[in-house]
């Protein structure tokens, strides 16, 4: 039986895998290629997600793709928004007939002999087995786990008598109107659920944290930005401020990295200015930790600070004890009481969709490779990964991925190679963890089985959009690290099939 082969099998129809495709379309126009979507619809988290509220906490300037102006009034977008921007990208450059939804990739064994990738998985409604051939394979899947979100084991959960949901799966029958509910967690989600269930008509919302996050404001709409749309073309309006906008946040980071304890008083006193001088901000807002340990949370409008403002929020910084009939026992003997419990305590980490891979017949764990700039993994061919900042917006970073890895397959074309490995020499090499210097939780649950990276380039990861401007985008490809071969045997690939999105 002849299975299907393509040149380029991007597997996730998300930001990623979208920019990913574009990128491929425009710059090696003779190479097939198709996006392998598991889930019925494209946009990744932001279909995935559907709480009140959902939003992005980076502005869409820079969130937004490098090809293609965000144009909208708000730069911090909510979800709808940013699907609506995703749909006209896919429309735009006709990507409609090169996402294949329903299509699950488990396996995927490289065989050094025909330089080929045979990827095994399922598609369509009943999960018909699927395999199929690729000379490179790019991982667009995000970091997380789709089909669970990350709960603790709550003692007594079982008890209550009212709601418990999770962010990453909320209810549609979900009826939250004039009801009390508490929600578990400091983070972004947190952050946006609260207002976002007040104005839909919450009876109140307590944010129940045990530990605070550094939080800032800022408008959803940028003055400046519309401005110059209205004075420039949209294209040199739109390159103007998502440079001005890196340059800003890189300044920001840099500046409350090198000056921590002066960085977090600006943060803190910015939230006293909003809450007021007899609101308690070192309990309820003054982490133990420096800024950027973790993501700083950002607040569109001042709407959190609005809804604890006018008595409809609250936050309490405590432990929780056990849940109980009617809502939670804390440790300090408070009890909340509560109709609807979220529980926002965070994402299950999960590089490449748990994807099974073999090389010559070898199981490949990436805990187990090093990180080549943060994209190819040490001593595996052909398989590049797509990782946004965890300091900037993530698509700066899968664009410049996307840039990346179409320089390659062009380089690959023009020496006559079809293998492309980083070799990693030196077995030595110093090794840090994958993002060293950030402790949020996800992460660290998940670190024994993340890449890992070396102190010195190429096998550091830069958290830095201007370094990786320089080094992706303009690197020399020839450098030593990167492997370029042929392979042993001419393989016998079949034409890419025609098959249109379901």
């Amino acid at each position: 039986m002849t299975i299907e082969h393509l040149d380029v099998l991007i597997i996730g129809a998300g930001i990623s895998g979208i920019g990913a495709a574009v990128h491929l379309k425009q710059n090696c126009p003779s190479k097939s290629f198709a996006v392998f979507e598991s889930r019925p619809n494209i946009g990744g988290t932001w279909d995935l997600f559907r709480y009140p509220g959902i939003r992005s906490d980076s502005d869409m300037y820079t969130l937004g793709f490098r090809f293609k102006p965000w144009t909208s009034r708000k730069a911090i977008a909510d979800g709808p928004a940013i699907m609506g921007y995703l749909r006209e990208t896919v429309a735009e450059f006709d990507l409609k007939s090169k996402i294949r939804h329903h299509h699950r990739i488990t396996r995927a064994s490289w065989d050094s002999a025909t330089a080929l990738w045979t990827v095994e998985g399922t598609h369509g409604p009943n999960n018909a087995p699927l395999k199929m051939t690729c000379n490179m394979l790019f991982s667009c899947t995000g970091y997380y786990d789709y089909s669970k979100g990350y709960t603790p084991d709550f003692p007594g959960a079982d008890s209550f008598k009212g709601r418990i949901v999770h962010p990453q799966h909320w209810p549609d029958d979900l009826d939250f109107k004039a009801k009390r509910a508490v929600v578990i967690g400091s983070g972004a989600t947190a952050v946006t659920l609260v207002p976002a269930m007040i104005d839909q008509g919450a009876g109140h919302v307590t944010m129940l944290q045990r530990t605070p996050t550094y939080m800032f404001a800022r408008p959803s709409e940028d003055k400046v930005a519309l401005a110059m749309q209205k004075l420039l073309p949209h294209k040199l309006a739109y390159r103007i401020t998502r440079w001005r906008n890196v340059l800003m946040q890189q300044f920001m980071f840099k500046y409350l990295r090198k000056n921590p304890a002066k960085g977090a008083e600006k943060l803190i006193n910015s939230v006293k200015a909003e809450l007021g001088p007899d609101y308690d901000v070192k309990t309820h807002f003054t982490p133990p930790y420096n800024p950027w340990d973790q993501r700083i949370c950002l607040v569109p409008d001042s709407d959190m600070f609005r809804v604890i403002r006018d008595g409809q929020a609250d936050v309490v910084t405590d432990q929780i004890d056990h849940f109980t009939e009617n809502g939670i026992a804390l440790k300090s003997g408070k009890q909340l009481d509560a109709d609807i419990i979220v529980t926002a305590t965070g994402l299950n980490m999960q590089i490449m969709s748990g994807l099974e891979l073999y090389v010559d017949g070898k199981r490949e764990l990436i805990g187990d490779h090093v990180l080549y700039k943060g994209i190819m993994f040490s001593n595996l061919p052909n398989i590049l990964m797509w990782f946004g900042y965890t300091n900037a917006s993530w698509t700066l970073k899968a664009d410049l991925t996307s840039e990346f890895a179409c320089r390659l397959i062009n380089h690959m074309d023009a020496t006559g190679t079809r293998v492309v490995t980083p070799v990693l020499a030196d077995k030595n090499i110093e090794l840090e963890g994958f993002v060293p210097d950030f402790t949020s939780g996800y992460f660290a649950r998940a670190e024994a089985g993340l890449p890992k990276q070396g102190k010195e380039f190429p096998w550091k990861l830069f958290q830095n959009y201007v370094k990786d401007v320089k080094l992706l985008r303009k690197g020399d490809l020839v450098d030593g690290v990167l492997h370029f071969t042929k392979p042993q045997v001419a393989a016998q690939v079949a034409e890419p099939m025609l098959e249109a999105a379901e």
